[in-house]
């Protein structure tokens, strides 16, 4: 089978680290990695929007040197010394919002899976999460997303965290992805339940046989924290066990929305280096 990875990038040194992080995780397997970068012109996008037009002498040039800047990425990746042959690269630039672009070429080339930093260019210090990472993590629906903190380890993960209420259905199609990575690093789920109350209903229970049923084919580890504060425990979870990603079922406004739409909270040490897959309920 042949992966389609997207690897957005504004050149930064996250989207770098990101690129890294990609070709490490997939270095087993037969990809097609696009790379993407949706260029504006210099100053404010939405002047860029209005007056930056396909054939002005602008577009061109600022067209020009994304697709200077894509090739020189991928011959890099092509002439290094850990050259792998089942690796093929393919450059995209294009203006447009960057959010719209990624959902578009999602659809037109069948992208698997996005793997981008969690910060561009700009890389404010108060958040974990640059605005552009928020929304494609929301947005984009119909694909995966891996986010890549700049200081994360190269390391491939031997255990993924994934939080849970067990409140809601499970899907398998909606865990393939978290099961694949685990099987493709031999790594364990650690499935963390974090509630405020004792005892679980006879949903929760339903729930927790369900994902026993779906991780049989992969090592896991089923863990309890009582904690009023899900932010919080997970980070604590996963620096004193030293895990190597998060996993979560991104549903609607629920569950760690509040991670990703507020600024860094000092207890959530993990968002700051430790890469995060987002996976999407299917019946949003």
């Amino acid at each position: 089978m042949r992966h389609k990875i997207l690897l957005p990038t504004d050149f930064s040194k996250n989207a770098s680290k990101a690129i890294e992080y990609a070709l490490e995780l997939y270095k087993d397997d037969v990809c097609d990695f696009y790379l993407l970068n949706v260029f504006y012109a210099k100053g404010h996008l939405i002047e860029s929007l209005i007056n930056l037009e396909p054939g002005s002498g602008v577009y061109e040039i600022v067209k020009e040197e994304s697709q200077i800047r894509l090739q020189k990425i991928i011959d890099g990746l092509l002439l290094g010394d850990n050259v792998n042959p089942k690796h093929q690269f393919k450059s995209i630039s294009k203006f447009n919002n960057t959010v719209e672009t990624i959902k578009n070429v999602v659809e037109e080339k069948d992208i698997e899976m996005i793997v981008m930093g969690t910060k561009g260019k700009t890389n404010a210090r108060k958040v974990a999460y640059g605005s552009i990472a928020i929304n494609v993590m929301e947005k984009v629906r119909n694909c995966p997303v891996i986010a890549v903190p700049e200081d994360a380890k190269l390391d491939m993960p031997k255990e993924i965290v994934f939080p849970t209420s067990y409140k809601t259905h499970f899907k398998r199609r909606e865990l393939i992805y978290l099961i694949d990575i685990a099987k493709k690093c031999k790594a364990n789920i650690a499935v963390l339940h974090i509630s405020n109350e004792d005892k679980l209903d006879q949903k929760q229970l339903e729930n927790i046989e369900l994902l026993k049923e779906y991780f049989k084919e992969v090592t896991y580890s089923v863990h309890n924290l009582l904690n009023n504060n899900v932010e919080t425990a997970v980070g604590l979870f996963v620096e004193s066990r030293a895990s190597d990603m998060v996993a979560f079922i991104n549903k609607k406004h629920a569950f760690f929305g509040s991670i990703l739409t507020q600024p860094l909270v000092k207890d959530i040490t993990y968002l700051t280096n430790v890469p995060i897959l987002v996976m999407h309920d299917l019946r949003n």
